[in-house]
C-alpha cells in the first residue's frame, strides 16, 4: 500500500509540471540551446555575430525567475520562434547577480552584477539588442538599438526581434504600430 501511495504521489507530481519544462543550468539560470557562450568581450561578441551573419542580442536573467521561465516556456520553445531567432541573431546570456567578468563597449572590465547594474537594468527577462558595428567609447547601455524588458507573448517577442533584425528602429514606425500591424495581418488570415 506505502508504494502504491508514493507512486501515485509520483505521478501527480510528474502530471503537475509543465510538459516543456525550460532546462537549468548549474547557474540556476534557463538555457537555450541557441545560446552562445561568450568570454562577454561586447566589441568581440559583435563581430563574432557580424561575421556569423547575425546580430548580437543579450539576455539577462536570473535564478528563480518566473518570468524568465515562462519566457523559456512558452516563447522560446516554440519552433518559429526559436528558429527565426537563432537563424538571425547570437544570443549571449548574462546573469543579473553573476560574477563572471564583462568587457563593456567602453573597455571598463566588469562583473555581470555590476554591468547590469551600470547599464541601469532592474527586471528579468531583459533583453538588449546591439547594431552591427560596436560603438567606440559608448557603453552597452547607451549603443543598444532597443531594449526589451520582460516576458512577453510568443507574437510580441518574434515582432520584437523581426523589427529589430529589420532596422525599425532607424525608421518613422514605432515598434508599437508595427506590432499591431503584424497582428492585424496573422488574425486577417
Amino acid at each position: 500500500m506505502r508504494k502504491l501511495l508514493t507512486y501515485s504521489l509520483l505521478i501527480l507530481t510528474l502530471l503537475a509540471l509543465p510538459a516543456t519544462a525550460a532546462k537549468l543550468g548549474e547557474d540556476g539560470l534557463h538555457k537555450q540551446p541557441w545560446f552562445t557562450i561568450t568570454f562577454k568581450d561586447l566589441k568581440e561578441d559583435i563581430a563574432a555575430a557580424k561575421e556569423a551573419g547575425k546580430r548580437l542580442a543579450i539576455i539577462v536573467e536570473q535564478r528563480g525567475c518566473l518570468y524568465c521561465k515562462k519566457m523559456h516556456e512558452t516563447v522560446f520553445s516554440d519552433e518559429t520562434v526559436a528558429k527565426y531567432i537563432s537563424n538571425n541573431f547570437m544570443i549571449v546570456q548574462y546573469n543579473m547577480f553573476g560574477d563572471e567578468e564583462v568587457i563593456d563597449l567602453d573597455g571598463e572590465t566588469l562583473t555581470e552584477k555590476t554591468a547590469v547594474r551600470r547599464w541601469g537594468l532592474a527586471f528579468t527577462p531583459t533583453i538588449m539588442f546591439f547594431a552591427e558595428e560596436p560603438t567606440d567609447g559608448k557603453t552597452a547601455k547607451d549603443s543598444a538599438v532597443q531594449v526589451m524588458p520582460g516576458a512577453f507573448s510568443k507574437n510580441t517577442v518574434l515582432h520584437m526581434f523581426q523589427w529589430v533584425k529589420e532596422k525599425g528602429y532607424e525608421g518613422d514606425e514605432p515598434f508599437q504600430k508595427y506590432h499591431a500591424r503584424k497582428l492585424n495581418a496573422l488574425q486577417a488570415k
